[in-house]
C-alpha cells in the first residue's frame, strides 16, 4: 500500500516543483562553469535524493541513461561512508559494477544537512571525455574486461568538510589525457551540488525541516499511487520480443539477441530478460544499473506526464540472468553499454505500442560514438586534442505522425549536437558536410524522422587515432505495423592519395589517421510505421521536394511515380497511373522477394544490379557491407524479424509471384 498524503496539495505542488527546479539550477550551474565542451554539450544529469539514498527529483533536460542510476550510485557511497559522512563532504564514483552506466560517466555527491543530520543528496553526473584506458576516449572495443578501459572509481572523498583533496583529485585527474579539463569539472560538478544544497536549505528555512522531507517521501508516493492505478487499469497478460546486438567480436558470426517479456500484473509490471546472450567478447554489455535505467526509460517514455523518481521505479521489477549481456559483473568490460541500452529501450517501445497503441513508435536510430584523438599540430607545444563527437539521427514513425527528424538518440534527449565552430576551435579537424541524409527515413505509412551525414577532414596532427563506437550495421532499425527498415550504420574512411575509400563498419578501435584522410558515417534514420504502400502519395512528393527522399525511392519504396519538373524549383508531379501499376506490381511481388535465396542478392549486390537499400528493404538479407559478402545467420535472423513486424502486416495481394532480381545490365 502506498502511504496516504499528509501535505496539503499547494504546499506538496510548490515542494515537487522545487525539488525539479532544484536539479534544474544544478544543470545551469554545469553550463557555465564545466571546462570539458562534451559536457558543455549536455552529457551530463543530475539529481536530488531522500536520506535514503532514493531519487526524488530529476532535472528537465537530464539524459534517461543516466537518470535511472543515479540512486544506486548514491547508496553505494553510503554504504561506503556510513557513520563517516560530514557537512562540506563531497565523494566521487564512476563503478558500472556498483550501478552506475560506464567509467566515463563520473558522479560527485554531497550529504544536506540540517540540524546535524543528513535530509538528503545532491548528485551531479557528467561525462568525462577521458578517464584513461588504452585508445583516447576509453573507448576501446577490442576490450573483454575493464583493465583496458580506464579508471575505476569507487566511493572516494573528494572534499572533506569543505577542504578540497587535492591529493585524491589529481591522482585521479592524471590517469587521464586531459587533466587541466578533468579538475576544472571536478569543481564544476561539485559546486553544482553545493547549489542544489543551498536551495534545499532555503526551502528548509522557509517550511520547516520535517516538512521538506516529508516532501521528499511524498513526490516519490505521488508517481508510485499514479503509475499504479495506470497499469490497474491495463489488461493482464504477457508481450515479448527481441533487437539484436551486431556480432560478438569474440564469436561466431550472428547477431546477439537480448529478449524481453513484459508481464502485467495487477497493478505491477515484470521484465525478464531469460534468454538473452551471455556477454560478449567487446564493451557492449550492461551492468545491472545500467539495464535498470533502460527499462526505466523505455517504459517511461509512455507515460511522459508524470515526474520521474523513485515511485516510478517501484512499481516494476527486473529478472536479469547474471552473466547475460544484460548483467554483466566485474571485470566484464561494458564501456559500450549504450548499444544494448538502445536495444532495450526499443524492444519495450515495441511491446508497449501493443499495449497502448495510441502511442506506437518504430525503432529509433541507434547513438554513436567518434572519438578521434592525438597530438594537435596546429600549435607549438603539440597538446594533446580529443575529438569526441555524436550525431542526431530519426526516430520511429508513430502512429498517426511520422517521426521525428535529426533529433538525438533516445538514449538521451537532452543531448545537444555538437556545434562544428566550436570543434574546430578545439580539434584539428573540419567539417565538411553534415547534412539531412535523403532516403535515410524508414518507409511506412508513416516514415520514420531523417537522419543525417557528417565528413570530417583531418588537418594537421600526429599520432593520431581514431575509434567508432556503434552498432545497427546489421541489426538495422527496423519498422513495425508494416514499415521497413532504415539504412545501415557505418563509417568509411578515404585515406588521402588513394582513389577509393575503405569501409570500417560500425565497431573499430585505434585506426591510425593522417592528416588529408577524410571520414564519413551517416546515421539512420528511423524505422517505419505501417505499411509504405498506403502512404499518402502527395505527402511522398513532400517528401522528395523537402529531401527526405529521392525520386528513385519513392517509386521502389512507396510506389509512388514522380516525374520532375523543374528540380531547381522544387516542382514535381505525381504520375496517378504509374503510381497505381506501380504500387500494384510491388504488392504482388514483394513476398517473392522475401523469399529469395540469400546467396543471389548476395551476387547480385556484388554485381552491382541491387542496391544497400534494396538489400535491406526489400529482401531482408544482411551482407558484409565491405565486399558484398553474405551472412547467413544474421539474415536468418533479421529476416524471422523481418516477417514478424513487416510483412506479416501486410494485405495479401491477390496475384503475389515471384518476383525476380534485376541484372547488372538492367
Amino acid at each position: 500500500m502506498v502511504a496516504k498524503p499528509s501535505l496539503d496539495p499547494v504546499t506538496f505542488e510548490v515542494l515537487k516543483n522545487s525539488f525539479i527546479t532544484s536539479v534544474d539550477q544544478m544543470g545551469e550551474q554545469i553550463l557555465r562553469t564545466c571546462y570539458s565542451f562534451v559536457i558543455y554539450n549536455r552529457d551530463f544529469s543530475s539529481a536530488l535524493h531522500d536520506a535514503d539514498g532514493n531519487s526524488a527529483a530529476q532535472g528537465n533536460q537530464d539524459i534517461a541513461v543516466h537518470v535511472g542510476t543515479l540512486h544506486f550510485t548514491c547508496k553505494d557511497v553510503m554504504r561506503a561512508f556510513e557513520g563517516d559522512m560530514h557537512p562540506g563532504d563531497v565523494y566521487a564514483i564512476n563503478d558500472p559494477y556498483a550501478g552506475g552506466t560506464h567509467f566515463s560517466d563520473v558522479r560527485l555527491i554531497r550529504p544536506i544537512f540540517s540540524d546535524g543530520r543528513i535530509i538528503a543528496f545532491s548528485q551531479s553526473n557528467g561525462h568525462w571525455s577521458d578517464v584513461g584506458g588504452s585508445v583516447p576516449g576509453s573507448f576501446d572495443v577490442s576490450a573483454r574486461d575493464m583493465f583496458k578501459e580506464g579508471l575505476r572509481i569507487t566511493p572516494v572523498r573528494l572534499f572533506d568538510k569543505g577542504r578540497f583533496c587535492k591529493d585524491v583529485a589529481h591522482l585521479i585527474a592524471s590517469n587521464t589525457r586531459d587533466p587541466a579539463s578533468i579538475i576544472g569539472d571536478i569543481h564544476a560538478q561539485a559546486q553544482a551540488t553545493l547549489v542544489c544544497e543551498r536551495e534545499i536549505l532555503r526551502l528548509v528555512g522557509k517550511y520547516g525541516r520535517e516538512t521538506v522531507q516529508t516532501g521528499l517521501a511524498e513526490v516519490q508516493d505521488y508517481v508510485e499511487r499514479a503509475m499504479r492505478q495506470r497499469i490497474a487499469a491495463l489488461p493482464d497478460g504477457e508481450w515479448e520480443t527481441q533487437d539484436f546486438i551486431d556480432r560478438d567480436p569474440a564469436g561466431k558470426e550472428g547477431l546477439i539477441p537480448i529478449k524481453v517479456k513484459l508481464t502485467i500484473k495487477g497493478d505491477k509490471v515484470i521484465y525478464d530478460f531469460t534468454g538473452s546472450h551471455p556477454t560478449i567478447g567487446s564493451i557492449y554489455n550492461s551492468a545491472f544499473g545500467a539495464t535498470f535505467s533502460a527499462v526505466a526509460a523505455g517504459m517511461k517514455t509512455f507515460f511522459p506526464d508524470l515526474p520521474l523518481n523513485s515511485g516510478f521505479y517501484r512499481v516494476f521489477e527486473i529478472i536479469a540472468p547474471e552473466g547475460s549481456i544484460v548483467d554483466a559483473k566485474w571485470p566484464v568490460a561494458v564501456t559500450g553499454f549504450l548499444m544494448p541500452f538502445e536495444k532495450i529501450m526499443n524492444a519495450i517501445y515495441e511491446i508497449w505500442s501493443k499495449i497502448l497503441p495510441h502511442r506506437a513508435i518504430a525503432c529509433a536510430f541507434n547513438l554513436e560514438y567518434l572519438l578521434t584523438g592525438g597530438l594537435d599540430a596546429r600549435r607549438p607545444e603539440k597538446p594533446i586534442f580529443m575529438f569526441y563527437d555524436w550525431l542526431p539521427g530519426g526516430w520511429g514513425g508513430r502512429n498517426g505522425k511520422d517521426g521525428c527528424n535529426v533529433t538525438t538518440a533516445c538514449f538521451g534527449t537532452g543531448l545537444m549536437a555538437q556545434p562544428v565552430e566550436g570543434q574546430e576551435r578545439a580539434n584539428p579537424i573540419l567539417t565538411t558536410e553534415f547534412e539531412i541524409l535523403t532516403d535515410s527515413a524508414g518507409p511506412g505509412k508513416w516514415r520514420g524522422g531523417a537522419g543525417v551525414r557528417k565528413t570530417s577532414l583531418m588537418l594537421e596532427a600526429e599520432k593520431t587515432v581514431i575509434s567508432y563506437i556503434c552498432d545497427r550495421e546489421r541489426a538495422v532499425v527496423w519498422g513495425i505495423e508494416g514499415g521497413l527498415p532504415s539504412i545501415p550504420h557505418g563509417l568509411t574512411l578515404h585515406r588521402a592519395g588513394r582513389d577509393k575509400p575503405d569501409w570500417l563498419g560500425a565497431t573499430f578501435s585505434d585506426v591510425p589517421l593522417g592528416e588529408g584522410d577524410i571520414f564519413s558515417r551517416p546515421t539512420a534514420g528511423g524505422g517505419g510505421f505501417g505499411d509504405p504502400l498506403e502512404r499518402d502519395p502527395a505527402l511522398v512528393l513532400e517528401d522528395v521536394i523537402d529531401g527526405y527522399v529521392s525520386v528513385g525511392r519513392a517509386a521502389m519504396d512507396y510506389g509512388v511515380v514522380i516525374r520532375p519538373i523543374d528540380p531547381d524549383i522544387c516542382e514535381y508531379e505525381i504520375d496517378e497511373a504509374a503510381t497505381r501499376a506501380e504500387r500494384e506490381s510491388i504488392a504482388r511481388q514483394r513476398s517473392g522477394w522475401l523469399a529469395t535465396d540469400p546467396e543471389e542478392v548476395a551476387a547480385a549486390y556484388r554485381a552491382g544490379s541491387i542496391d544497400r537499400l534494396d538489400v535491406v528493404r526489400r529482401y531482408a538479407v544482411v551482407l558484409d557491407w565491405d565486399d558484398g559478402t553474405l551472412l547467413p545467420t544474421s539474415t536468418a535472423q533479421f529476416r524471422e524479424m523481418f516477417h514478424k513486424r513487416s510483412a506479416a502486416k501486410w494485405r495479401p495481394s491477390e496475384a503475389a509471384g515471384e518476383a525476380p532480381l534485376p541484372s547488372a545490365a538492367s
